[in-house]
């Protein structure tokens, strides 16, 4: 028994063939392959085109035609195609995930054809609940014509029909809406999605009596001067993509068979908003919203192109990442480059424009390409102390081209810098920070050096030794006032006049005034950690302007306690000159000292007469 049961198990067994569930399917393909029940008809157009390429390529001077024709909740198609058999039928048709690009020896040709994966007619079934499919062979004259009808239940029929049901070569797809989609079947909506995704087609493409295809594409018309063709393609931009560029940049790739045209956008748009182009495969619209098409730096771009070298994904609504569309960005980032350099050496105001509007995207791209950077030195904005100027201009009018890494920084420094003749550039913002630190390597011999706050402190005036000597007792109660705070007080001679004092840290500064605010609210573990990481940087400074006339009156005082409000006061006012964000003690101190002058300036001596 053991042994028979062994024999059995060891038995070879007959393989199964899996069962579909159409419906199942369909309703896949609906909600998950594709974004929208529309591409219904891009297949239809694209089953149609690559049966009239198959044709042609074997009867070079077939005709090449698709009408459609909608009314009533139905949908006809016609195509002057390769046409099917009975045995096409049964093998193409009904078989899911088989291509006729796969048989007789196409497969070498595909490049030719635009469906790639043999989904076929099944996308259909996400708008119609029948279709029926009439066809006549051109490489079987004598065949037949077929009809196939299959229902999105799963079931279909095959007959053969009457010469004369379709007397000349070609395919005819008839298809009937299911419940709630009549809308896609209408011949408004039809026209609309014929012109969108068919406008580009080599092909003869109608809708009733009126032409779809629109050619040649719009970047390859012959146009009778420059600016007629400028003209032409700001209204093609437009009716595509709804704004009016600053440029048109020609994206031509030949050997990845890519042609089209870039659109500069006329306003600033974030580097992180994804850019979504226009491409269309061999004439189709493939998708429009390709969004790895670009380098990421070429964000103030939208483009539309035709190809024939990427590959569509399964859906046919992206692309498929791979090593040619990997070069495909690199080449079409050259294109954008060139145009930008090209402006460069021949068109500085159109240069200026754009760059009034994207030197984000420039500076994005100058900072890994040294070449860029070079060709873009004389003409890129930055936020200096000499007011908004380039590199190269700012370069040339100091020896060392001092920067601060932030905002804050140089909202410090920037008006005492500039007042005392040091030249300092806002590396603040995005990129230029990075791009201020690559000058030498595009300018030879360029001096940069990050701004500190010993930098600033430095070129400042020193107070004449005897003058500070007597102020001593003044400085001693400022300088105890501040301590807690975590914060020196230094005596300066500075220009301008109007500032009395300046607030001074760095970032060296600030990490040790944060780590110590956190050791005090830390229990006593943490706080023995943080402890052991106090480094020795120097601490914020407050340094008071000797040729201000409010400090020379404060400097006067001979009450302690009105020289720590008076210095509380102004350290409070030096923070928010700075625009730098308050901590609760900072805000706490303003509070204290505007309180504090106030009972000082309203305070009455009770042995003093009123009228006296």
């Amino acid at each position: 028994m053991d042994s028979q049961t062994s024999q059995s198990s060891q038995a070879p067994q007959s393989p199964h063939t899996f069962q579909v569930d159409l419906r199942g399917l369909v309703d896949l393909l609906s909600h998950h392959l594709y974004s929208s029940p529309k591409v219904y008809l891009r297949e239809l157009l694209q089953n149609a085109v690559d049966a009239i390429t198959a044709r042609l390529a074997e009867q070079p001077d077939a005709p090449a035609t698709v009408r459609l024709h909608a009314e009533g909740g139905t949908l006809r198609v016609e195509d002057s195609g390769v046409g099917l058999t009975e045995a096409d039928v049964h093998s193409l048709l009904a078989t899911i995930g088989r291509s006729s690009k796969r048989d007789d020896g196409l497969e070498s040709a595909r490049s030719d054809f635009l469906g790639q994966f043999g989904i076929g007619l099944l996308a259909c079934f996400v708008v119609a609940e029948r279709i029926r499919v009439v066809s006549r062979s051109a490489r079987t004259p004598d065949a037949a014509p077929v009809e196939w009808t299959a229902a999105d239940d799963g079931s279909y029929t095959v007959r053969t029909l009457p010469a004369e049901a379709r007397p000349e070569p070609g395919t005819t797809v008839h298809l009937v809406a299911r419940a709630g989609a009549g809308e896609w079947l209408t011949e408004e909506r039809v026209r609309s999605l014929a012109r969108d995704f068919g406008s580009l087609l080599p092909y003869d493409l109608r809708v009733g009596d009126e032409a779809v295809t629109d050619l040649p594409a719009p970047w390859d018309r012959a146009y009778p001067s420059p600016a007629t063709r400028r003209v032409a393609l700001a209204r093609h931009c437009h009716d595509l993509f709804g704004f009016t560029p600053l440029d048109a940049i020609d994206l031509k790739v030949p050997l990845a068979g890519i042609r089209g045209v870039a659109y500069v956008l006329p306003t600033a748009v974030s580097p992180a908003q994804r850019a979504s182009h226009r491409v269309h495969l061999k004439g189709m619209l493939l998708t429009e919203r390709a969004e790895q098409l670009l380098p990421d730096w070429a964000f103030f771009v939208r483009c539309v192109l035709d190809t024939d070298s990427l590959r569509p994904t399964a859906s046919r609504e992206s692309l498929y990442e791979d090593e040619t569309l990997a070069a495909v960005r690199e080449a079409l980032g050259e294109r954008i480059r060139s145009w930008l350099t090209g402006l460069a050496a021949g068109d500085p105001e159109r240069l200026s424009a754009f760059l009034s509007v994207h030197h984000l995207g420039v500076k994005s791209l100058a900072r890994h390409d040294t070449d860029m950077l070079r060709t873009m030195l004389p003409w890129l904005p930055f936020e200096t102390t000499d007011g908004r100027l380039s590199l190269e201009e700012f370069a040339q009018r100091h020896p060392v081209v001092h920067f601060t890494r932030t905002v804050e920084e140089y909202r410090q420094v920037a008006p005492i810098a500039s007042a005392q003749g040091v030249g300092v550039v806002n590396g603040g913002y995005t990129y230029d920070s990075e791009l201020v630190e690559a000058l030498p390597s595009v300018r030879p011999g360029t001096v940069v050096s990050e701004l500190d706050a010993d930098t600033v402190t430095a070129h400042l005036d020193a107070v004449d030794p005897g003058e500070e000597l007597a102020l001593s007792a003044f400085l001693a109660a400022a300088r105890a006032k501040l301590d807690p705070l975590g914060c020196d007080v230094v005596l300066r001679a500075f220009h301008p006049l109007s500032v009395p004092a300046l607030h001074l840290d760095d970032r060296a500064a600030r990490h040790e005034q944060a780590r110590a605010e956190a050791e005090e609210q830390a229990d006593d573990l943490w706080a023995g950690i943080l402890g052991s990481l106090r480094g020795s940087a120097p601490r914020a400074r407050l340094v008071l302007n000797h040729l201000n006339p409010l400090v020379r009156r404060i400097g006067s005082l001979a009450d302690p306690e009105l020289i720590g409000t008076a210095t509380e006061s102004l350290y409070g006012q030096a923070l928010l000159r700075a625009q730098r964000p308050l901590r609760p003690a900072d805000s706490a101190l303003l509070n204290r000292s505007f309180i504090g002058l106030l009972e000082w300036a309203t305070h009455t001596d009770p042995g003093r007469d009123d009228h006296g």
